[in-house]
């Protein structure tokens, strides 16, 4: 999403709604009904539109999508998949949780399914860390999409299930 497209191009609608998997379940965008193309010398103001729980907060509150818009989204979305549901409230206690060094996947991951190995455990933390730098209240200080890729490129291949 948004590596190397000019003008930038945003969804402003990621949600699990929107994510389709493939036939060796490689997650694909769907639904492409809500992008919107950003100009580089406009303020960019948009109506609100996007799935409820997955809206970044500076876009209900002052209506200026940027690229962090859909950051945000991705961060709820990861959450998401690794609880096993929606964060819901959580999401603003979510990073403080994280900061305790007594956090464990087990408090984190969805309590359906078995523990991962130990050896997948600190890669299962990383990327927790990393899908809770995305819901930063500070849109300037959430990753882009090409950093938070790059760093889940080096996780893919090991991650075996």
């Amino acid at each position: 999403m948004h590596h190397d497209c000019s003008p930038p191009v945003v969804h402003r609608d990621i949600s699990s709604n929107n994510i389709l998997l493939d036939e060796e379940y490689v997650a694909h965008v769907s639904d492409f009904g809500t992008a919107k193309l950003l100009k580089i010398d406009s303020s960019n103001w948009t109506e609100l539109v996007g799935t409820y729980g997955y809206i970044a907060p500076e876009l209900a509150y002052t209506r200026k999508v940027t690229e962090k818009c859909d950051v945000y989204s991705f961060g709820v979305l990861a959450v998401e998949v690794i609880k096993g549901k929606h964060p819901g409230d959580i999401i603003t206690s979510l990073s403080s949780h994280l900061t305790n060094e007594s956090t464990l996947v087990k408090d984190i991951l969805d309590q359906r399914l078995p523990l991962p190995p130990s050896e997948v455990e600190e890669q299962v933390m990383t990327i927790v860390k990393l899908a809770t730098a995305c819901l930063h209240v500070n849109p300037q200080s959430r990753p882009s999409m090409h950093k938070i890729s790059q760093m889940l490129d080096q996780f893919y291949s090991p991650l075996q299930c």
